[in-house]
């Protein structure tokens, strides 16, 4: 099977999920774990939880079926005994996966003798199914799946080269969501200078994004790591990104806390040597990843950790031991090649104290920047983005309601 082409793999996909009202509470699990990858714009919605119930949900249903590029099949019993979905839904899902039209994933929720028994259809599914049998450790198992899930939808084809963001038609204002282009990003020039000659001296120096929520630190996290490497063709005219003297030496490892796999410790510390492009030991504990790590970063190395607070409220098994270790790192057995920049509500002091941890790898931020409003200049340069250009009276009314936050000025120059 060819895989679908979506019209734009840079915004979020589309997702189908076809279950049996049985098996509802298994989707509310699969949709919770899910939301990771909405959050960061990979999937956009999911099954008929969107679409509110009256005269036009069997038409809005089938719409979903027939437009989403990616189906998911959570295939059990009750699924098969199911005519809507066993006739209706899987049938139309094989036939676009016939058709190249779409990406069909089936789950297989519960042990059942799919493959030998009388249900013709499951003969004609795909073969890259993510079977869900093993209960004893659920959370590792829906991990699992949405991994699968992941790798199957960055097999969809990318948009062609020359297709640049911001050029396309409609708004180029993101009113819900970190942005994640560089192109779309505006302000921080001060922020951004000082945290760049941080970056590009030796040893390498740690810093605090602090701020309070939708005041942009992902968004700034993100730049970060994208704006030296971006062509200047998919920048806006006279944008700078020359910001260190040799981008293409540098590894960025982003670390969202907000991601379940981070809350616990094997997996973010495999994620990491992973990142670093270094062999992962069996078993991957504290002690062999700082035998891998030690001596062994050769390269610039910036660990960008997003919503720390989240990590050390949820995740116990990130304890002070872990953080300490990551201190060492950082300041003695890397030979100045790795920082850490890390995005807070709250100085990382104030943080670790207020969630019951006392190590000193909090305390190695020398350099701490508090986000607020964007200057007036910063400001009007996002406003007169615009496709369509703004009166100057208009400009000054969102200026003024908007106090200059990025989030709100996005909001108004949208609306």
């Amino acid at each position: 099977m060819t895989p679908p082409t979506s019209p734009n793999h840079s915004a979020p996909i589309d997702v189908f999920i076809s279950y049996s009202r049985k098996d509802d509470s298994f989707r509310a699990e699969l949709e919770k774990h899910l939301t990771i990858m909405k959050r960061q714009r990979e999937i956009a919605d999911w099954s008929d939880r969107k679409i509110e119930a009256g005269s036009e949900w069997e038409a809005l249903h089938r719409d979903k079926l027939e437009s989403s590029p990616v189906i998911l099949l959570l295939i059990s019993v009750d699924f098969l005994d199911s005519d809507n979905c066993y006739d209706i839904e899987m049938q139309r899902a094989i036939e676009r996966h016939d058709a190249g039209t779409a990406l069909v994933i089936p789950i297989i929720l519960r042990a059942c003798d799919w493959q030998h028994s009388p249900f013709g259809k499951l003969q004609a599914l795909p073969k890259n199914i993510l079977p869900v049998t093993k209960w004893d450790d659920q959370d590792s198992a829906f991990l699992d799946v949405v991994e699968g899930i992941r790798q199957a939808i960055e097999s969809l084809p990318k948009p062609a080269k020359d297709e640049k963001v911001g050029n396309r038609a409609g708004s180029v204002f993101i009113t819900g969501t970190p942005i994640e282009h560089p192109r779309q990003f505006f302000g921080r020039e001060k922020e951004l200078k000082r945290l760049f000659s941080l970056l590009k001296t030796h040893p390498l120096q740690n810093a605090a994004i602090i701020g309070k929520r939708r005041s942009g630190k992902t968004s700034l996290l993100n730049y970060l790591r994208r704006i030296t490497t971006t062509p200047a063709d998919q920048l806006r005219p006279g944008q700078k990104y020359d910001w260190l003297p040799q981008p293409e030496a540098y590894r960025w490892i982003f670390v969202d806390f907000q991601d379940v796999r981070m809350a616990q410790r094997e997996r973010l510390l495999r994620f990491l040597l992973e990142s670093m492009g270094l062999a992962v030991p069996e078993p991957c504990d504290l002690e062999s990843f700082m035998d891998q790590v030690s001596g062994r970063v050769q390269q610039p190395t910036v660990i960008l950790m997003d919503e720390i607070g989240v990590g050390l409220r949820r995740c116990p098994e990130l304890d002070d031991e872990f953080w300490e270790s990551l201190r060492a790192l950082a300041t003695n057995q890397t030979g100045g090649n790795l920082a850490f920049v890390l995005a807070t509500p709250e100085s990382p002091i104030d943080l670790a104290h207020n969630t019951g941890h006392s190590s000193p790898f909090f305390n190695i931020f020398g350099y701490t920047t508090t986000l607020g409003a964007l200057t007036e200049a910063e400001a009007r340069e996002l406003v007169s983005s615009s496709p369509l250009p703004f009166a100057t009276a208009d400009q000054d009314w969102i200026l003024t309601h908007s106090d200059r936050w990025p989030l709100l000025l996005q909001v108004l120059c949208q609306e």
